[in-house]
């Protein structure tokens, strides 16, 4: 096949191809807020959460942050957001990974506590992005009831968005979602023996 073949070829298949995605793009006409779950063993579930929402914030839209499970130390996305205080409602509700506390009454209860946060940026349609990170987990251990906290959910305002990570995420979870990403672990660092480093896990 000549070069001349190839380059025709090509443009043939990318044609046919923009007409099956234009077709698919005038079907999309619908406008909503969005329930996104990223789940999964692999890493990466909360830096795409927060992607999300630099994302939003580059569209002036206002942001609600809630952070389960985490709180024990600081990490390099709660420094670089609590820098856009109107911007952004940046809240750290855990006490740390379950495996530290080991305590069950603490951790149900910096839950519920969360919640009670999530709950008030629920129903504020000024807040147009809300990340619940980590929540799966905190679904999962069943700290919180997955029906009661799908019902607030699905109560928020019309085009308010919201954004849950973690692995594990509960099957009604899923369900209800409009978009789940699923984040495979082929290949981590950690099991090398390399610490969490500065910038890309903390």
């Amino acid at each position: 096949m000549t070069d001349t073949e190839k380059s025709q070829r090509h443009e043939q298949r990318m044609k046919r191809h923009k007409e099956v995605v234009d077709a698919k793009t005038e079907k999309a006409d619908k406008d909503k807020g969005l329930l996104l779950v990223i789940t999964g063993n692999g890493k990466g579930k909360s830096s795409s959460g927060f992607g999300m929402v630099a994302r939003a914030l580059g569209h002036n839209m206002k942001v609600g942050i809630v952070q389960f499970i985490k709180g024990a130390f600081s990490t390099g996305e709660e420094s670089f957001f609590r820098r856009f205080p109107n911007e952004v409602e940046y809240h750290v509700m855990g006490d740390g990974f379950t495996w530290d506390t080991q305590n069950l009454e603490q951790d149900i209860a910096s839950a519920e506590a969360g919640w009670e946060v999530c709950k008030r940026l629920l129903s504020d349609p000024t807040i147009k992005v809300i990340l619940l990170d980590e929540l799966n987990i905190v679904l999962k251990m069943k700290y919180l009831n997955t029906d009661k906290v799908l019902a607030d959910i699905a109560d928020r305002p019309t085009m308010q968005h919201v954004i849950i990570t973690g692995r594990g995420a509960p099957e009604a979870v899923i369900e209800a979602a409009d978009t789940v990403s699923r984040i495979d672990d082929v290949k981590h660092a950690f099991r090398a023996g390399i610490r969490a480093q500065k910038g890309i896990e903390l």
